[in-house]
């Protein structure tokens, strides 16, 4: 139980991200990272690669660069050669970022256990995301009552 409480513990309010569908609570207008999001319609079926660099804040070269070095991230290319992609290869680019950038592995690691255990990655991130949710509930209802 302390193990769990302990990852709320590390997660520092600046770095808290939510899923791309889903909605982004009022509290974290305030941070300078939701504000560059941009809000990204959830019924696409298709998303172009500057809506998904803005999902998680990173540049569209990093989205190009690690479609190149994971093979798990097939976006569909149209005769011009424009990226779109789904949202399978947006959770695939959320676990790769988990693992590169939030985790700090390189990227060979981060290769390595995706190829190997990529279920335990996967649910990894899941937990964290649902935890992060969690947290970001908590602190809006804190602040709530302090007001």
């Amino acid at each position: 139980m302390v193990a769990w409480w302990n990852k709320i513990q590390e997660i520092r309010v600046s770095e808290l991200r939510v899923a791309p569908q889903t909605e982004v609570p009022p509290f974290f207008i305030r941070y300078t990272a939701f504000k560059r999001r941009k809000k990204i319609p959830t019924d696409k079926l298709y998303y172009s690669i500057s809506e998904v660099a803005s999902m998680f804040g990173v540049n569209a070269s990093l989205i190009r660069f690690w479609e190149k070095e994971f093979d798990i991230i097939k976006p569909r290319k149209n005769q011009k050669g424009n990226r779109f992609f789904t949202k399978q290869d947006i959770d695939n680019i959320g676990l790769i970022y988990h693992l590169v950038k939030e985790r700090g592995m390189k990227l060979k690691g981060a290769r390595q256990k995706i190829k190997e255990n990529r279920e335990d990655a996967e649910n990894t991130y899941k937990v964290i995301q649902s935890l992060k949710k969690v947290r970001a509930t908590l602190l809006e209802i804190k602040e709530n009552i302090e007001e």
